[in-house]
């Protein structure tokens, strides 16, 4: 009886991948687009790379502008590094929210939606990549008019990115984090 059950809940999933309709807009065209995410929580290192890249452009743009910020209106390391991480969450929420208003979500439930898909990878991001500069020697004290400062900020964005990825296959298999979004995706 178990074993029929599983497989009725099983057909009713496939028959809702296929379903299409004025009530499923904006939901995609069923999960078959997920590739590497199966039901069974499975999630592909590629997905999990695609999450953390997309996390990783918002917080990049963020750190950079920040730096640039900082540095130009003459601020100490601390400011300047906190302006840079305020940007780099701003500029990976406001990736995120671009495509999921461009589904036609209201903007609030969007913003719900950005903060559990990103905060925890922007977090993780974050705290590697600005923890990579402040001990990198000399890091903090570099202009920006300095190769040093964009060899060890480039180091920095990959080193986060390396160690960023399992955190997003793990929260994607487990439907939170960049899974959140998929839904919205055409």
């Amino acid at each position: 009886m178990e074993h029929e059950h599983g497989n009725h809940e099983h057909h009713q999933h496939e028959h809702h991948e296929h379903h299409s309709g004025p009530e499923h807009e904006g939901h995609g065209h069923g999960h078959g687009h997920h590739a590497g995410h199966t039901p069974g929580g499975k999630v592909s290192w590629a997905m999990a790379a695609r999450a953390t890249l997309h996390c990783l452009t918002g917080c990049a743009i963020g750190e950079v502008l920040g730096m640039i910020v900082g540095t130009a209106l003459g601020w100490g390391n601390v400011a300047t590094m906190i302006l840079a991480i305020v940007l780099a969450f701003f500029f990976g929420y406001a990736l995120t929210l671009r495509g999921i208003l461009a589904a036609g979500v209201d903007f609030r439930s969007a913003v719900r939606v950005a903060l559990a898909a990103d905060t925890l990878s922007i977090a993780v991001m974050e705290l590697v990549d600005n923890g990579v500069i402040a001990l990198w020697p000399g890091a903090m004290d570099a202009h920006l008019s300095e190769p040093l400062f964009w060899t060890v900020l480039a180091i920095s964005l990959a080193v986060a990115f390396v160690l960023t990825t399992p955190v997003n296959k793990w929260m994607i298999g487990r439907g939170k984090g960049h899974a959140v979004v998929h839904q919205y995706h055409h």
